[in-house]
Parts: structure tokens; sequence; C-alpha cells
């Protein structure tokens, strides 16, 4: 039996137009998450969203980001359950998204978020971050309030994540002081404190 052909970002819109009864290119929510066959490409048709303000490509086989020039309006891009090793052409959204999700994909390295100065929120939660350092891509996003960390080996390698004012906590609060919600849990100010002087215990 034949493999079926994914679908094109062409195909996922006009069928998001079709079940919706609108054009896509005037809706601020764009919606083509779980396309079956699924999406293994982002293409040229995303650049006919410009009135989009939230864009979701969630749960497809989606491998890398393309460039999203024309998108000039974006402030949340969804791109979480996908196959995303890297955080590449983000420049054409550089100057406007506020929220990126890309929890459950195979991102390792954070390189390309820096330049997003509006980002207030990032899911990345369930990637392969495994060095404290990556966080240091996120030490100059003002604005960054969010960040969601859980099931990256950072966190699963940690003891008890969670617990407030822990190692892992204060490990990312050194580098990422601005924050307010780390994981889900509010940032405490006893916590943004002791991280700024806080050093690890050297490993035995």
């Amino acid at each position: 039996m034949a493999t079926p052909k994914p679908t094109t970002c062409k195909e996922a819109i006009k069928k998001f137009e079709t079940a919706k009864g609108v054009k896509a290119a005037e809706e601020v929510k764009v919606l083509l998450y779980a396309q079956v066959p699924p999406i293994e490409k982002m293409d040229a048709a995303l650049q006919t969203l410009t009135a989009c303000e939230h864009l979701s490509l969630s749960t497809n086989n989606i491998e890398k980001i393309q460039p999203l020039t024309g998108l000039e309006n974006l402030k949340i891009l969804s791109l979480g359950k996908n196959l995303i090793k890297k955080l590449d052409n983000l420049d054409g959204v550089a100057e406007t998204l506020e929220e990126l999700w890309i929890s459950y994909n195979l991102v390792e390295k954070l390189k390309g978020v820096q330049q997003l100065t509006k980002l207030r929120v990032l899911y990345a939660s369930n990637n392969r971050i495994e060095d404290f350092d990556e966080l240091n891509k996120l030490t100059e996003l003002s604005k960054l309030e969010e960040l969601l960390l859980v099931g990256n080996p950072i966190y699963t390698e940690a003891e008890e994540p969670n617990a407030e004012g822990s190692d892992y906590r204060l490990m990312v609060l050194k580098r990422v002081p601005q924050l307010m919600k780390l994981d889900g849990i509010p940032v405490t100010s006893e916590e943004r404190e002791k991280a700024e002087t806080f050093e690890p215990a050297p490993e035995e």
C-alpha cells in the first residue's frame, strides 16, 4: 500500500478555509494542527497569512522552521509535537513574536531565540536541552516572563526540580532572572535574590 503524500501547507489552509467558511489571509487565528496525513514542510503558502496573529502547526511532522516572511502580525507560533531540531529562520517574526510554543520536539540548542526581542512566553518542554548555558541565550530577552522546561534533561536529571529554591530553579533564574513563572510555578522574590549569587556544589 502506497504511503500517502504529506499534506502541504497550501492544502491545509484550503481545508481550514472550507471548514470555517473564511479567507485564511484575513484570519487572526489560523489552525493547521494535526493534519492527516501530517504536514512535513512549512512552505511559501504560509506567507499569505498576512493578518495572522496566532498560527498553529502543532502535531505534524515538520522537521525545520522555514522563513516566516510576510507574517508581519504574528504574535503566537505553535509548533509543538513536531520533529524540529533547530530554531532557525525566526528573523521574519523577530519584532512581533510574543509566544513560541515548541514543546515535544527534538531541540537541543536555543540558538535563534535571542533575536525575538518581544518574546514573553517560551514553552519548550520535552525537548533535548541538557546544558544550562543554553539558557544564556534568553538572558537579554527582557520581556520574557514564562518559561517551560519540564521533560528536558536539565529538568529530569535535577533533584526535586519543582521545589521552591531548588538548585535547578536557581540555576535557571541565575541565567534568566526576569522570569515571573518557571515550569508553571511562580518565581518568588527570595528565589530571585538567591539565584543572583548561587553557585552549584561541585560534582563529586
